[in-house]
């Protein structure tokens, strides 16, 4: 099993020596994994520089001291993958994100589409967007990460035109796409942006928008899935495709 992972504000580059962990970090390590000495840990940034090393003692409840090996530096992975998550009712935003960051998911946009029965405001909106920041964290540290994928402000359809445009491939999930993403011609580098619909679909405007902005619509498979479990299947599809997975 590898080892686990833990998340520190700075791994520094010097290499080799102690690092103290403590916090929140700190206590799960010690009082719930119960990690003792001589054991192996991870220690990143999220951000990609992470540092093996190896438990020297376990102080109280909440303080694990590592002896830190060799700083490394994961490169960014090509082609990169971005998923636009219209948000979904309840808690189904949360278990997208959660199944993205593990399968390897780079960036998470939340969309606004005209059809979301949850609408993000105020201070309602900053705290959804919160738990989705929360839930990409825990579930990179689940996962082995160490680059967890980014949650960006919730955004509007005119918004994503942009980003959808600069993207060398983009994609909108959709049944009346005449063209399955299986077959799709993709960027061997670059960035490849999927747009998963809420579950009342997609707007013919929204479409329309999309298309002007360069992203065509493709099906999936034969069955319609859930918006939840949508951008995982597809992007594990293209992790595949793209010698990510390989």
């Amino acid at each position: 099993m590898t080892a686990p992972v833990f998340v520190v504000d700075d791994v520094r580059a010097d290499g080799a020596g102690q690092y103290v962990l403590d916090g929140p970090e700190g206590r799960h390590a010690v009082s719930v994994k119960r990690l003792r000495a001589g054991e192996t840990v991870v220690l990143t940034d999220g951000a990609g520089r992470w540092a093996e090393g190896e438990v020297a003692a376990a102080e109280g409840k909440d303080r694990l001291v590592v002896d830190v090996r060799e700083v490394h530096e994961e490169p960014v992975p090509t082609p990169r993958i971005t998923v636009v998550q219209a948000l979904p009712k309840g808690d189904r935003g949360e278990v997208a994100v959660e199944t993205m960051t593990e399968v390897g998911v780079d960036a998470i946009v939340p969309w606004a589409a005209s059809r979301c029965i949850t609408q993000w405001k105020g201070e309602r909106g900053l705290k959804a967007l919160a738990k989705w920041r929360a839930t990409a964290r825990e579930a990179g540290k689940q996962s082995r990460r160490v680059r967890f994928p980014e949650v960006a402000d919730a955004a509007t359809t005119r918004q994503l035109g942009a980003l959808l445009a600069a993207a060398d491939f983009a994609a909108v999930l959709h049944e009346s796409g005449d063209a399955p993403l299986a077959a799709a011609e993709l960027p061997t580098e670059g960035e490849i942006v999927l747009v998963v619909g809420p579950e009342g679909g997609v707007s013919p405007e929204e479409l329309a928008l999309f298309e002007q902005a360069g992203a065509r619509p493709y099906r999936l498979g034969p069955s319609v899935l859930r918006t939840s479990t949508a951008g995982t299947a597809a992007a594990a599809l293209l992790l595949g495709r793209t010698g990510r997975w390989s």
